[in-house]
């Protein structure tokens, strides 16, 4: 058996978690036009699937429920692989023609960090496939140049993010059932910016752990979503999915990002899921996802 003809190529299989902003307040508006925001963020154990395969030429295929939406010529997949590749360049780092599939399951552009969170697990993918290093700094460099949300991304771990995003610091944050719901109907970012009233609003404040779970989403009731108020405005399913949740008995509800995703936290699997099957039922044309927060270490 000559051993070099049993080799297969190498192959990393990375996750592309949902990103969930519990909170999001809009505190301010930069020169350059980006919004300043502070934000409490968790994230799914569920997500986008990419695979990463040493190939003798590059590739790039998207598949999945949501596969048909997403152009494969222009994707921040792409993107991330070749800002990485000039980054191992400049440090000289290792990296090869490379397959990339991606499998996505998370509706687009629905407030849940899609595009973000497959940028971020390009960059973990990659890294791994190549056995590569870079410096945290320029890591957060390439991600940040990517879009405002991927440096969270990139961590997928329970956050408070503040500036554009990219200032991060992690946050304690217990692992509890969760059920995602979105109407499937259009929902343009810019317009609902542009329909912010105000973009000075008071920043979330002191955080705090409650050692119980029921108190600490009672914890998080005097927390907002700037942006629901407009987006309700704009696509009235998302009032309707949000009180939906409400109703399911859930115990803390909101709308995530600019939406159209809301969410239900809730203290047991039984009721989360008793959740998820009624509006699955109820609404069968909306996109339903029961799955569970990641746990955070501050």
């Amino acid at each position: 058996m000559n051993p070099v003809s049993e080799r297969r190529p190498e192959r990393v299989v990375e996750t592309a978690p949902a990103k969930i902003n519990l909170a999001l307040h809009v505190t301010g508006r930069r020169d350059d036009g980006y919004h300043l925001l502070d934000s409490l963020v968790t994230f799914a154990e569920d997500g986008d699937e990419l695979v990463f395969q040493a190939s003798g030429s590059d590739s790039f295929r998207v598949t999945g429920r949501f596969g048909s939406e997403l152009s494969e010529d222009d994707n921040l997949v792409l993107k991330a692989r070749d800002l990485l590749r000039v980054a191992l360049d400049e440090n000289d780092q290792p990296h090869g023609p490379v397959s990339i599939t991606l499998d996505k399951s998370l509706p687009i552009a629905s407030g849940i960090g899609g595009g973000s969170a497959d940028a971020a697990a390009t960059l973990r993918g990659l890294l791994r496939l190549w056995k590569a290093e870079l410096p945290g700094e320029r890591l957060q460099q390439i991600a940040l140049q990517l879009g405002a949300d991927v440096p969270m991304c990139l961590a997928s771990t329970p956050l408070r993010a503040r500036g554009i995003g990219e200032a991060i610091d992690t946050v304690a944050m217990p692992s509890v059932p969760l059920v995602l719901v979105n109407p499937l109907k259009p929902v343009s970012t810019p317009e609902i910016f542009r329909s912010l009233k105000q973009r000075d609003n008071d920043p979330i404040g002191e955080m705090f752990m409650p050692a119980d779970v029921s108190a600490w989403m009672q914890s998080l009731s005097a927390l907002r979503n700037d942006l629901q108020p407009p987006a309700e405005a704009l696509v009235p399913e998302i009032a309707e999915a949000c009180d939906l949740l409400r109703q399911s008995l859930a115990g803390y509800v909101r709308m995530s990002g600019s939406g159209g995703t809301c969410f239900g936290l809730y203290e047991t699997e039984a009721a989360a899921m008793k959740a998820a099957l009624a509006l699955s039922v109820y609404r069968p044309n909306w996109y339903v996802l029961l799955t569970r927060t990641v746990p955070g270490d501050a």
